[in-house]
């Protein structure tokens, strides 16, 4: 498995917080399965550390909402309804839907310039199918964006949405194209709000929401398709 292995873990970082982003890889690149219990020492042994630092971060990834505990067992990855994927596009079109108007008519332009670098940033990783450089420029640009509007509580439950809908499986979809067109989408949204567009840049963060749900389903259903045998329980 590309992201469990020795070589990910650096000395140069918290060892907790180097296992937890392989762990984080992992179920993003679809390695770890939604509703595969997974121990700590088996994943240890694979990423070349103790079990103590999996499963502190096992712990940490269970209070994002990414994996449960299993008595005895390990860690089992969460695994995300249709119900969920609904509620957590509902939340957020609620919350970055006004927050984008209320902030296309008040940011000034230099505000809004700083994020093009990111927004072309998601792009480029979308272009190169490098689907963690995606995700970590996406989340970026939303969280930045939303700063603009001034309260950092919004921008927290936000941040805490994302990590509990964190996609998995995503690889497979790099070949049909649908990360670019989803990228080309903040660009889009950038330069309704640098015209002043406020009503026009609502919608297009609500179309963007909608079609980032459909890339959470079907990533999930892609991943369950090409590898059900994998979602088996790992022991140890």
């Amino acid at each position: 498995m590309a992201y469990l292995k020795p070589q990910v873990i650096s000395v140069h970082a918290h060892l907790r917080d180097q296992v937890a982003n392989a762990l984080r890889a992992a179920l993003i690149m679809g390695e770890l399965r939604p509703g595969g219990v997974y121990s700590a020492p088996t994943l240890a042994a694979e990423l070349g550390v103790s079990a103590t630092p999996v499963r502190e971060a096992m712990l940490d990834l269970a209070r994002e909402g990414l994996v449960e505990a299993v008595r005895n067992k390990g860690f089992r990855v969460t695994e995300m309804t249709e119900r969920d994927l609904d509620e957590f596009t509902e939340i957020r079109t609620l919350i970055e839907v006004p927050t984008v108007g209320r902030v296309a008519a008040t940011a000034s332009a230099g505000q809004l310039e700083s994020l093009r670098p990111v927004a072309q940033a998601i792009v480029a990783a979308a272009g190169e199918g490098d689907v963690l450089q995606y995700l970590e420029a996406d989340h970026r640009f939303h969280l930045e964006l939303l700063a603009l509007g001034g309260n950092r509580h919004l921008v927290e439950v936000v941040g805490d949405l994302r990590k509990r809908s964190r996609l998995f499986g995503l690889s497979s979809l790099n070949e049909t194209g649908r990360l670019v067109a989803s990228a080309e989408e903040h660009v889009e949204l950038l330069e309704l709000m640098l015209a002043g567009r406020v009503q026009e840049a609502e919608e297009c963060m609500r179309l963007h929401l909608s079609h980032v749900r459909t890339l959470w389903a079907d990533g999930q259903a892609d991943s369950e398709d090409r590898e059900p045998a994998a979602r088996a329980a790992v022991g140890g």
